[in-house]
């Protein structure tokens, strides 16, 4: 195929591209999002089409791909269901201006509107105020319940129902069909003069021909296009920022009706309904998500399956069958995923996660594995979320892990390498939602279960307080106003995360802006607030420093200092194991 013919402008007239629809030569898939049919906005779409003013194009994919697919549109058949074609053309995009073209012009049921008959009607004699005239469409342009006076009942439409009566009052689809009949209609009518070719109403009749006639829709064509770049294209050209996701492509594709004893398959049904196994907050992941963990699952254990990658490329390999001859073994390897998360590191969100491939690795590694370890799982996950290098940025990556955990479940054996930690990179660590390291060190903190400090036996419920959003609800130890005004001698940055604790907002909001070693002392009267305190991984110095009543000018220095001596021996502790090696970047640079 000629490069230039994979993406091809074309065009269809109106009537002719709705009977090729009727006719089943195009396709909706199921992934279209469903139609919100508006009377104001059909009547603007056929407003621009009398104007002869340019649409937005209908995007149109021909492939040999089978995809699951819409049977009806505005109650109107497209497709039986069960032909197979060498070729399909799916209208990617356009769905809203195809439904609301097909039930203006040939009528049909409306979702949510019982009763009502979406056929547009036209006015002859309304006349475009202005040159620039842009609401005389609410005029010309009519629905039945605008017109029908119901025998007189409804005075607000004498005038129309009159005009409809004397054939001034036109169903647009009866003038593209029968044109001759209504000009012969309003050439002898007994009670108004028409039969001049040139008059007005008679012109108008004319216009509205032409405009059926030889208005042209504009389609871009896609052929030859592999999924991935498909769905690259939709999102740039489309007009509302929409993107393509290749999930919808994948559940497409998979689809099985029930037919002749064999079951159904409906890949966004699997999910769902696993989605409502508990109420983890983990089974919320993206679609995305469940879709990569599935391609490992297969490529992990489906010999010849031809996965060889998570990209969009590979996952539109996936087969129904592959599947299906994973998926119960998937949901128990899942679940034991979230639940490793939730109950052994106590991070209760996916919000904290540093890392959204772990899902994929971790899920890999309880695959029918009947004896997982659950210490070496802990130290796997701390190694990696907070080694000093991104080392699971990419799929080259991903694969060094699978392997890792693969040798581990079947021999028992592992060996973690170097585990670098910088000192400065941890002092200049700052909140970012969607930053690695940040999460790494919020989720440590979460995992040591912190205590509220005014109510020391209570947990602070940490996924009550933290979401995906810019400025969760933490709390500075060394409140930002406090430090630019009362404290000197600091170079650090009071945004820190070794300035950062999880609070309940209640004591929060009672901390305020208050001196540190006012709101210590406060809490340090609670037999157990020093327990506390460790649960957050915070060094004694500050209650020492409360106790005097006095901090040195480098308070929030020394302080990040020990907090951070606390952090790596944590890190010791969990990782016995591993060549351990701390660096200071910043003493390197001052040298």
């Amino acid at each position: 195929m000629n490069f230039t013919d994979r993406i091809r402008p074309t065009d269809k007239g109106i009537t002719t591209y709705l009977d090729e629809l009727k006719n089943l030569d195009f396709q909706i898939p199921t992934f279209q999002r469903e139609v919100v049919w508006e009377k104001e906005n059909v009547k603007k779409l056929w407003d621009s089409i009398y104007k002869f003013y340019p649409l937005g194009s209908i995007l149109v994919w021909k492939t040999d791909i089978k995809l699951q697919n819409h049977r009806k549109i505005g109650g109107h058949e497209i497709s039986d269901g069960s032909f197979d074609r060498t070729e399909y053309q799916y209208i990617l995009d356009g769905q809203q201006r195809t439904t609301s073209l097909m039930t203006s012009l040939y009528g049909g049921p409306i979702e949510g509107k019982a009763g009502f008959d979406p056929t547009i009607y036209i006015d002859l004699t309304v006349e475009d105020e202005t040159e620039t005239d842009d609401d005389s469409y609410k005029k010309r342009f009519l629905y039945f319940d605008e017109i029908d006076d119901k025998n007189g009942i409804f005075k607000r439409n004498y005038g129309r129902q009159n005009k409809y009566d004397n054939g001034l009052i036109v169903q647009l689809l009866y003038i593209k069909q029968n044109f001759s009949s209504v000009e012969r209609a309003l050439v002898e009518n007994a009670d108004y003069d028409y039969k001049d070719y040139d008059h007005p109403v008679r012109e108008q009749l004319r216009r509205v021909k032409q405009v059926l006639d030889n208005y042209r829709l504009s389609f871009i064509e896609l052929k030859g296009i592999q999924v991935s770049e498909v769905c690259q294209i939709f999102e740039r050209i489309n007009q509302a920022g929409k993107s393509l996701d290749i999930f919808d492509i994948v559940v497409a594709k998979t689809f099985r009706p029930e037919k002749d004893g064999v079951s159904g398959f409906y890949l966004r049904e699997y999910i769902d309904n696993f989605r409502t196994t508990n109420n983890s907050l983990f089974l919320q992941i993206s679609e995305f998500d469940y879709l990569q963990i599935l391609a490992i699952l297969i490529r992990e254990n489906i010999e010849g399956s031809r996965i060889h990658n998570i990209t969009p490329r590979y996952l539109n390999d996936i087969k129904t069958e592959q599947i299906e001859q994973i998926w119960e073994s998937a949901k128990k390897a899942i679940n034991k995923t979230f639940d490793f998360f939730e109950n052994t590191l106590n991070i209760k969100g996916p919000q904290l996660i540093p890392y959204r491939y772990f899902y994929l690795t971790i899920s890999s590694y309880f695959f029918n594995n009947e004896n997982p370890d659950y210490s070496f799982l802990k130290k796997y996950f701390w190694f990696y979320s907070l080694h000093n290098k991104d080392l699971l940025k990419n799929t080259g990556d991903l694969d060094d892990h699978i392997k890792f955990l693969a040798k581990q479940r079947d021999s028992g054996k592992y060996d973690f390498q170097r585990f670098l930690l910088d000192r400065e990179t941890l002092r200049k660590s700052s909140y970012s939602s969607k930053g690695r390291l940040s999460r790494a060190i919020l989720s440590l903190y979460v995992s040591k279960q912190p205590k509220d400090w005014k109510y020391t036996d209570r947990n602070v419920l940490v996924d009550n307080l933290f979401f995906s959003i810019d400025k969760p609800n933490l709390h500075h130890i060394f409140p930002t106003n406090y430090i630019a005004q009362n404290v000197g001698g600091n170079n650090l940055n009071n945004n820190s995360l070794m300035n950062i604790a999880y609070l309940t907002q209640i004591t929060n909001l009672e901390i305020s802006d208050k001196n540190p070693l006012s709101y210590i002392s406060e809490y340090d009267a609670n037999p157990n607030f020093e327990q506390a305190l460790e649960s957050h991984i915070i060094p004694s110095n500050l209650l020492k420093w409360s106790r005097l009543e006095s901090m040195p000018t480098d308070a929030l220095e020394q302080f990040i200092e020990s907090r951070i001596d606390m952090i790596i021996d944590e890190l010791k502790g969990i990782l016995p194991d591993a060549n351990f090696e701390v660096i200071d970047t910043k003493e390197k640079t001052e040298i």
